[in-house]
């Protein structure tokens, strides 16, 4: 299979939506990662994505539509969960909510759940091709599973070169890491996954507690998998030194003995937008030296500080 890079300024939204249509797969970039689109009604193309992902059939993947009367023709919203649209949709959050009965998508997107995780990205390239493609798109990270997510389409195509249809080429993720994951009761708003928009954020619009995920060994929503993001290489975490055959990923000031820094500054923004890039930088970089680890920096556990120590925690975690 020969993948298509598709110029987002020319036709090229218009061809891949097309793609799209005929039960292809198409890389399209959002504000936090570039995801791996399919057609949510078409299980053939669904199974595709598994398959080029070599993902488990039973991690649901998240559901990206172009407007909120198109999301509500597959969830039920109430008003916890409207709220929580009104203030952070489009954007970096995806809510996990019930089923409509006439849903109409393919039971390989929910896993077999009663639920489904959706989202309305805030990308202009991803707004066009949902627009252009006129219906929902399963769109997980365009990378192997559990490998390091792409933020850029460079990313995707030393991934998954000759294994997709096509990638449109929208440079490079503002945000940087994936949505946040909320799942939304009548009466409970749960964590399943942090991300792009912090728990502080989100708890001045609801104005309640939000619940840690009930049993993440049966996923309801992407991202709960113990081993995630993995390197090739191991990584040590909350490194305050340098072992031997270790490199380093710095995080603050004087960090010099670093072979990359996620943010000079300490400015947690700038290392959530970095961390994808970096860790794959690292990978190349701990290889070629023969390093036997990547050394991590502890980074603060406030704001975005949690969703980075989540995928750091993943790419961490013993591997399968």
């Amino acid at each position: 299979m020969i993948t298509r890079i598709f110029d987002p300024r020319e036709n090229g939204i218009t061809a891949a939506a097309a793609v799209l249509s005929a039960g292809g797969l198409i890389a399209f970039p959002t504000e936090t990662v570039y995801g791996l689109g399919a057609d949510a009604r078409n299980g053939q193309a669904v199974a595709r994505v598994y398959q080029a992902k070599g993902r488990p059939n039973f991690n649901p993947l998240i559901v990206h539509v172009a407007n909120l009367e198109l999301a509500k023709q597959f969830a039920h919203f109430n008003d916890l969960a409207l709220d929580l649209a009104a203030a952070f949709w489009p954007g970096p959050l995806s809510l996990v909510l019930p089923l409509r009965p006439d849903h109409g998508l393919s039971e390989l997107v929910t896993a077999g759940l009663d639920s489904v995780a959706i989202r309305i990205p805030q990308h202009p390239t991803a707004q066009a091709l949902l627009k252009a493609f006129g219906g929902p798109l399963a769109a997980p990270s365009a990378n192997p599973s559990g490998r390091i997510s792409p933020t850029e389409a460079s990313h995707v195509m030393e991934d998954m070169d000759g294994l997709i249809d096509g990638v449109i080429d929208g440079g490079a993720c503002a945000v940087g890491l994936e949505s946040t994951i909320l799942k939304v009761t009548d009466t409970h708003v749960s964590l399943l996954r942090a991300g792009g928009v912090s728990v502080e954020d989100i708890a001045q619009v609801i104005d309640r507690d939000i619940a840690t995920p009930d049993d993440p060994a049966i996923p309801q929503s992407p991202g709960q998998l113990k081993s995630h993001y993995a390197p090739r290489t191991q990584v040590r975490l909350n490194a305050k030194t340098i072992e031997t055959n270790e490199v380093l990923l710095s995080f603050g000031p004087d960090c010099n003995a670093a072979a990359m820094n996620l943010s000079k500054s300490g400015d947690l923004i700038e290392a959530a937008s970095n961390l994808f890039a970096y860790l794959r930088k690292m990978d190349s970089i701990a290889l070629d030296a023969g390093a036997n680890a990547i050394a991590v920096s502890p980074v603060p556990m406030k704001g975005l500080g949690l969703a980075i120590n989540d995928r750091l925690t993943r790419a961490a975690a013993p591997r399968n």
